[in-house]
């Protein structure tokens, strides 16, 4: 099992603070988010790390030596969406954690013998155009829209694929990267577009677990 972190991104909803530093290395409580992230990882076991760097990507250099974690540079982070920073880690898809590189969690919600791939979900009252889960009884995933309902699970930014379904990933990556059908999407597309083709769970996690840090209210309402 490892994990990949996409931390490629401009930032540009957290400026002026991201014109200092790229945003998962904003510290909230002493510490950025990536290496909460990474600290949280290896706590539960999962010690490769991939991060797909752009932004600033000399900014994130220590994290080599510091977290023996490997860097991959994203060169066209200006053009495209994280769908592109995914297709460039494509060959460490395989029972692998994907995570947005500007959540900050609370809590480690990592789990090393995960079957399912997953996508862990908070709930939110008051939001617009979120990721919204649609799942059965039994937490299987049947939909993914991009919109609003009220009380409706998110994606969190964290989620986990098994080797069955990073292979379609792969597959649906490397067809879209070919075609140059992908400008405007993000890797999840690839996920919402052909739910029919995956098996995937949905864990319903905390709301005060996860936070996922695009502005400065989302920093201040992280609690200290």
């Amino acid at each position: 099992m490892n994990a990949i972190i996409l931390a490629a991104g401009l930032g540009s909803r957290l400026k002026p603070l991201t014109k200092e530093v790229p945003k998962p290395l904003v510290k909230v409580n002493g510490l950025s988010l990536i290496e909460r992230q990474i600290y949280l990882l290896k706590e539960a076991g999962i010690c490769e790390i991939i991060i797909v760097i752009g932004y600033m990507s000399d900014k994130f250099k220590f994290l080599e030596k510091k977290y023996n974690v490997k860097l991959i540079y994203n060169n066209k982070y200006k053009e495209y969406n994280n769908i592109y920073s995914l297709y460039l880690a494509q060959d460490y898809l395989n029972n692998t954690y994907i995570l947005e590189g500007d959540v900050y969690l609370t809590k480690n919600l990592f789990i090393e013998n995960l079957k399912h791939s997953t996508y862990f979900a908070v709930k939110k009252e008051m939001y617009e155009n979120e990721w919204v889960l649609k799942y059965d009884n039994k937490k299987r995933l049947q939909e993914i829209y991009i919109g609003y309902e009220k009380g409706a699970y998110v994606m969190s930014g964290i989620s986990y694929w098994n080797i069955d379904d990073t292979k379609v990933i792969k597959d649906k990556l490397n067809k879209l990267i070919k075609n140059k059908n992908f400008k405007n999407l993000y890797w999840d597309d690839i996920v919402r577009k052909e739910v029919e083709n995956f098996n995937i769970n949905v864990e319903e996690v905390d709301f005060n677990c996860v936070y996922e840090i695009d502005t400065v209210e989302d920093l201040e309402n992280v609690p200290y």
